[in-house]
């Protein structure tokens, strides 16, 4: 199989590298100096430092050939953009009169100015090609090294998953398939700002306790929303839900735990960007979050909470004394109507 991936960042250099073990693979990047350096040493030193890149994939800046390679009709395309350089990449790849038929994308959010997830925004652009979001919880590093992972790929066509499990399926690599596309997607997304309010809470020495009561609590936010959006329950307790949600909210290669921890310590928002290096898409999705959630009234206290000290310049220990004076009520009304 031919596949193209567009984006050579942490992630996108990590599955084009596991996929170039069994298929014909080229990684395009905007930047030629870049591209020019993983040609000479097969790794990605600004991204994935230290870890070699597979010896059969190949590399260049030219779009035009990138999107050649990935359009045929047993082929595949792969965005590994963050959702903000989405629609660009959608509509670079239109304006080259090449459509490709079975299309992925990786990142994980909403659109900021529009609310909308990365398959609306595909849709908008490529209506009648196969696509769908490749999700679940993975670091780029220890996929890139060989460690076991295991995704989920959500689409509507059976085409394309099947597709996608050939394309990836193998070494330590498992892929599972769902046709819930807007539960996956809404849970890949709102676990990275639940990622951040459990780094507030680790960088504050709340405590372990403090941890789980996040992330459970912050489960039933992300369930709430995600079926008044049109998600499964199913979803959310699965791989790209609450598998994704432990990984990024207590793992330490986590970039959105990190953005938690450093507001923890008092560190401006812009300073802690800047130093990063990475995107945290939390940051940059959850005012859309927190507006979908008010347009659907839908309580999301954490979130909420995690957008007052982003955005509002609440200070981290005044929001966790106000989670705390939150009345008590019983954990059934979070699935209620689901349970009736």
């Amino acid at each position: 199989m031919k596949i193209a991936v567009f984006g050579a960042g942490a992630w996108g250099s990590a599955i084009a590298s596991h996929m170039s073990a069994r298929h014909n693979v080229l990684l395009w990047a905007r930047d030629a100096h870049l591209v020019a350096e993983l040609i000479s040493y097969s790794e990605n030193s600004a991204y994935l430092p230290g870890c070699p890149l597979y010896s059969n994939l190949r590399y260049t800046d030219d779009f035009s050939a990138a999107l050649a390679h990935g359009v045929g009709e047993a082929d595949l395309c792969v965005a590994a953009v963050p959702v903000a350089a989405l629609r660009a990449l959608t509509q670079a790849m239109k304006a080259c009169a090449m459509s490709p038929r079975h299309l992925i994308w990786l990142c994980k959010g909403f659109e900021a100015d529009t609310g909308k997830l990365p398959h609306m925004v595909v849709d908008e652009v490529f209506p009648n090609v196969l696509q769908g979001s490749l999700s679940g919880p993975s670091f780029a590093k220890e996929v890139a090294q060989g460690l076991p992972a295991a995704l989920t790929i959500a689409s509507a066509s059976s085409e394309l998953c099947d597709l996608v499990i050939d394309a990836c399926h193998f070494g330590a690599l498992r892929i599972y398939s769902s046709d819930d596309l807007v539960g996956v997607e809404v849970g890949g997304a709102v676990k990275n700002v639940l990622a951040i309010a459990t780094g507030i809470g680790d960088g504050l020495g709340l405590g372990l306790n403090a941890r789980a009561a996040i992330v459970t609590r912050g489960l039933a936010e992300m369930t709430r929303l995600g079926m008044a959006l049109g998600g499964r329950l199913e979803t959310f307790l699965g791989l790209t839900g609450v598998g994704d949600l432990i990984l990024t909210a207590t793992g330490d290669l986590s970039r959105n735990r990190a953005v938690g921890l450093a507001l923890a310590r008092g560190k401006l928002l812009k300073e802690i960007l800047t130093t990063l290096g990475h995107v945290a898409e939390g940051v940059y999705c959850a005012s859309t979050i927190r507006d979908l959630a008010y347009q659907h009234g839908i309580s999301m206290p954490i979130l909420e909470s995690v957008c007052a000290i982003l955005f509002d310049g609440v200070s981290a220990s005044t929001t966790v004394e106000k989670l705390l004076r939150r009345d008590a009520r019983a954990e059934r009304e979070d699935f209620g109507h689901v349970l009736k």
